[in-house]
């Protein structure tokens, strides 16, 4: 049987692919630990310095597969264990932290239907390339759930709230195009083309100044919960770290001699 979740580095850039085309990249037990260990590994690898996440097939993943979980609500019942919903924290909170705690930059390569979870994982992304025949779908709703994944967080994030609102409380299909206008997607791709330009996007990422990108991300996370004057602070504080990086001194002398940069990642 395939690996449900495959991982290359090549070029600093390493590439996530959920592969479980069959299953429209539905999320088993296996593909769910699989995804999780993969991405704490790329995280900790000094190898990788910018992280593309993507799928196989024809979807880029639907969420919870729903086969397996009814099976699991089975032996709930039977059991009374309760178990199943515990998934939301061993796999999707860990693999949703990992993605937007993620030291390095991550590009979510979207080739088709990303719903529920999946539409989560995308989301967690700093910067998502989609193909234009694919979609999102929160999904949650329609199977009398509430939102998981980092949804409640990201969504109101990048849409606002009465939006994120509609979409959860009345899930249905966003096109790409509707994505793009949204602030979803940040960039839109005919489908033939997706694979070779989130590539592209994930090994420009690769070439740049690590760090700095880590630093980036960890200020807008902290702003988006924190007051002007503590965000000041931290701004503050990541600069003063920026600025004594190897990167930081490689781009002014650069700058000085009319160059291109060529950053070590540190």
């Amino acid at each position: 049987m395939a690996d449900t979740v495959l991982y290359d580095v090549t070029e600093g850039v390493g590439t996530i692919t959920i592969n479980r085309p069959d299953a429209m990249n539905a999320m088993n037990t296996e593909a769910k630990e699989a995804l999780r260990d993969i991405l704490r590994e790329a995280a900790a690898d000094p190898a990788v310095r910018a992280v593309l996440l993507t799928a196989t097939g024809r979807a880029f993943c639907v969420g919870q597969d729903l086969k397996e979980h009814i099976g699991l609500l089975a032996q709930d019942r039977e059991t009374g264990s309760g178990r199943t919903m515990s998934t939301v924290r061993e796999h999707y909170n860990p693999v949703v932290t990992a993605l937007a705690g993620m030291p390095k930059p991550v590009v979510a390569g979207v080739n088709g239907v990303a719903a529920g979870a999946g539409a989560g994982f995308a989301l967690a992304a700093d910067y998502r390339v989609v193909a234009d025949t694919a979609s999102f779908n929160t999904s949650f709703a329609g199977v009398a759930l509430t939102a998981d994944s980092g949804i409640s967080w990201t969504l109101p994030r990048l849409i606002g709230h009465g939006r994120a609102a509609d979409l959860l409380l009345f899930p249905r299909s966003i096109s790409a195009q509707e994505a793009y206008e949204l602030g979803i997607a940040n960039k839109v791709v005919p489908a033939a083309e997706l694979a070779a330009e989130a590539a592209a996007v994930a090994r420009t990422l690769a070439e740049g100044p690590t760090a700095a990108y880590a630093a980036i991300k960890e200020s807008l996370a902290y702003g988006a919960g924190h007051s002007l004057a503590e965000t000041l602070a931290k701004e503050e504080e990541l600069q003063t770290r920026a600025g004594a990086s190897a990167d930081h001194h490689i781009a002014v002398e650069a700058f000085v001699k009319k160059e291109k940069p060529k950053f070590l990642g540190r």
